[in-house]
């Protein structure tokens, strides 16, 4: 079957446009900078000692604190984070916070089929809990519960969209109820989910957690990066070392909320790959290409491609746009110089003009990228070491921002040693394959990127290498 091109390169602007829309734009993260985020707490500088530490201020360490305070308000929490709070994954995302816990249905059904229902179930409870926790907590972080419009811009998707059950909350659209939702000449057909997915403002969803976790009595240090953990012991007991270049925090028990960012621990070393997504944010639209677009619902957005891409309005009415283009840099490293990628930047700018024609005037202000962390079941994976005084999860595949709030629970269960619901979980109690180490893991990831990319091109079918990845759950199709 020959390649075909894809809606995006079928209606591709003229370059010129691209670059103009372009010309103006500065590599920075738009959240970031809009949430005023810099350093608010001190280094750590003397050592101390802990009922708990957290390595870790993105959202899994800071969710870990907040509910630890409340879980015990006398109880002494340490958090370490090595730059500034929420400087990486958690300020940089889209803002997208979904109730699924299993990065979609079909990725939790594949795997866990007998626990599909609760899972579905705990991820619902998990997004009212955060809804709760943002008015009860006071959380400014732009909280809105807007639902998911999914869209096709191909006819094989459309397809899929027929193949798939509709749950309650779920509504099929053609292509005339979708436009008359978001316009776009792209959009064939989708489904709207309104139930399920939430809006925030990222970095401020980081920095309001870090300030109600201040409040509660944790005690918070940035520029404080962890370098090693060592089991120690005294007359009174047991407890693990936390060491920093400048102190050591002893406590009981340790949280490791590193994200992406290499494992402390040995054995997580290879669970996880680091995969740079990127982005693009307009300045704010006039109410003249606001109205062209629609989008009076201010629903997410996203496309069904293998490849796809997500958007999404900011209250000041700008527009985000993301994705397509997922980048394993090679030898698997985290590092700001993968951020700068021209071309992929240009074709996310192409894209987006494809998609709104009605919009080549506008101008995109910030770009930026951020590193994903991606292990091979696409969601995370939890466990206990130090004799069950370290608790440690991670690979959150780019779903972390609701399904980290679930996991903080999960860890505090664990370190607890309670038998709960939530640890009770398949999910949680097995650890998922981990990726083979380089050169091999580079060979096989951008394979299977690029195999992705000819389906995209050939009406969704998937080659010989993906099919076997599939039949063996490690295919990736989100």
């Amino acid at each position: 079957m020959a390649a075909h091109l894809t809606a995006y390169e079928r209606h591709a602007p003229d370059p010129r446009v691209v670059e103009r829309s372009l010309a103006g734009s500065r590599q920075a993260v738009f959240w970031l900078e809009d949430a005023g985020a810099t350093a608010r707490f001190p280094e750590l500088t003397a050592s101390t000692t802990a009922d708990l530490t957290i390595v870790g201020g993105g959202y899994l360490g800071l969710w870990a604190a907040v509910h630890a305070k409340r879980r015990d308000p006398g109880r002494r929490v340490v958090l370490l984070e090595s730059h500034t709070i929420g400087w990486a994954a958690s300020g940089r995302n889209g803002g997208f916070c979904e109730a699924s816990l299993t990065h979609g249905e079909d990725n939790g059904r594949s795997r866990w089929p007998e626990e599909h229902d609760v899972l579905e179930r705990l991820g619902r409870t998990n997004l009212e809990g955060f809804e709760a926790d943002v008015r009860d907590l006071g959380l400014a972080c732009e909280w809105e519960r807007t639902g998911m419009l999914s869209v096709a811009v191909e006819e094989h998707q459309l397809d899929c969209l027929q193949d798939e059950p509709t749950r309650a909350g779920t509504h099929r659209l053609d292509a005339a109820q979708v436009r008359a939702e978001i316009d776009s000449p792209l959009f064939l057909g989708g489904s709207y989910d309104a139930d399920d997915t939430a809006l925030v403002h990222p970095a401020r969803l980081a920095l309001e957690l870090a300030r109600v976790a201040a409040d509660l009595g944790v005690e918070v240090h940035e520029h404080s990066a962890a370098t090693a953990l060592r089991r120690t012991s005294s007359p009174a007991g047991s407890g693990v070392e936390v060491h920093t270049d400048r102190a050591v925090v002893t406590s009981a028990h340790v949280v490791l909320a590193t994200n992406v960012f290499p494992s402390l621990l040995r054995r997580n070393r290879l669970m996880t790959v680091p995969v740079y997504d990127y982005v693009l944010m307009t300045e704010p639209l006039t109410d003249e290409q606001l109205a062209s677009i629609g989008w009076a619902g201010r629903q997410g957005l996203g496309d069904l491609a293998n490849q796809f891409h997500y958007s999404r309005l900011t209250r000041d009415g700008r527009v985000l746009w993301g994705g397509y283009d997922a980048v394993y840099p090679a030898g698997g490293t985290v590092a700001a110089r993968h951020e700068d990628r021209p071309d992929t930047h240009a074709r996310l700018a192409s894209h987006f003009l494809a998609t709104f024609p009605q919009l080549e005037d506008v101008r995109f202000s910030h770009r930026w990228a951020g590193a994903i962390d991606t292990c091979t079941q696409f969601t995370a994976f939890y466990g206990l070491t130090h004799g069950g005084r370290v608790a440690h999860a991670a690979g959150f595949t780019g779903l972390g921002v609701g399904a980290t709030r679930f996991a903080a629970e999960v860890l505090l269960d664990l370190l607890a040693g309670e038998e709960t619901e939530r640890t009770r979980l398949r999910m949680v109690r097995e650890r998922p394959l981990p990726f083979p180490p380089e050169p091999l893991a580079s060979a096989g990831i951008n394979l299977t990127r690029w195999s992705l990319d000819r389906a995209d091109h050939r009406e969704g079918r998937r080659n010989a290498f993906l099919r076997p990845l599939d039949a063996a759950g490690l295919g990736f199709d989100s």
